[in-house]
């Protein structure tokens, strides 16, 4: 499975973005996918993650009520719709799949995209 996530961009605090991941392959509706997020000089964290079915959905603390995830099995792609955008969501966000029984564990998903970079000013 590959993975492209793309829509990254400069944008103003108070703003929005739409992240998308697209992927290769027959078997993306099989998979559970979830985003990642880097900022500089910190550690990866979890973002947000959606079940194969997508009747699940996760989400960090800092992004609930403000990111939605939803995904389109039919177009393979998983989207990430960002809104309120604040200086502090400036980051690389990476898209993941695989099976998981922790959604916010990076070690559950196998497989990674490139990263796409968010940047938020102030």
């Amino acid at each position: 499975v590959q993975l492209q996530a793309s829509g990254g961009g400069l944008v103003q605090a108070g703003g929005s973005l739409r992240l998308s991941c697209a992927t290769s392959g027959r078997t993306f509706s099989r998979y559970d996918m979830g985003w990642f997020r880097q900022a500089p000089g910190k550690e990866r964290e979890f973002v947000a993650a959606i079940s194969w079915t997508g009747d699940n959905t996760y989400y960090a603390d800092s992004v609930k009520g403000r990111f939605t995830i939803s995904r389109d099995n039919a177009k393979n792609t998983v989207y990430l719709q960002m809104n309120s955008l604040k200086p502090e969501d400036t980051a690389v966000y990476y898209c993941a799949a695989g099976w998981f029984h922790r959604p916010d564990r990076e070690r559950e998903y196998s497989y990674w995209g490139q990263g796409t970079l968010v940047t938020v000013s102030s």
